[in-house]
């Protein structure tokens, strides 16, 4: 292991996780965090499938198929959970590093996970076609 200064430890990435006694904006950032990490494993993900559907009509097919699968659907609405979850928590962390509402971030965080989870039920409800 690299001993330079500057250089990232075990110890480091190890911080980049532990809450332990942090407070909800220490938990709030994990949570983007995270859900900007996933987010991007979908991204490459999707641009493999689009490459995948350039082969044909067939391949097209194959893809339409799959789609329907209980699986890929609640991947959907994982992804959707997510990118609303790292929206709204990164308004509330972009609000907090401008000073306002700085000692609220525990009820801010609640509010945007809230809203991320309402919004992401309506938009299940809806792809179901329940709404």
């Amino acid at each position: 292991m690299n001993n330079l200064p500057g250089s990232p430890s075990r110890r480091r990435w190890l911080q980049w996780v532990d809450l332990r006694g942090k407070d909800a904006g220490s938990w709030g950032f994990l949570v983007n965090r995270l859900a900007g990490l996933g987010l991007t494993l979908y991204l490459f993900l999707h641009l493999f499938v689009l490459g995948k559907l350039a082969k044909g009509p067939e391949a097209y097919d194959g893809f339409v198929k799959l789609a329907h699968h209980p699986a890929i659907i609640a991947g959907e609405v994982l992804v959707v959970l997510a990118v609303l979850l790292h929206g709204f928590n990164g308004i509330r962390i972009l609000l907090t590093s401008f000073g306002v509402e700085t000692g609220r971030q525990r009820f801010w965080l609640y509010v945007a996970v809230a809203i991320a989870i309402f919004s992401g039920l309506y938009f299940s409800m809806r792809m179901a076609g329940v709404l």
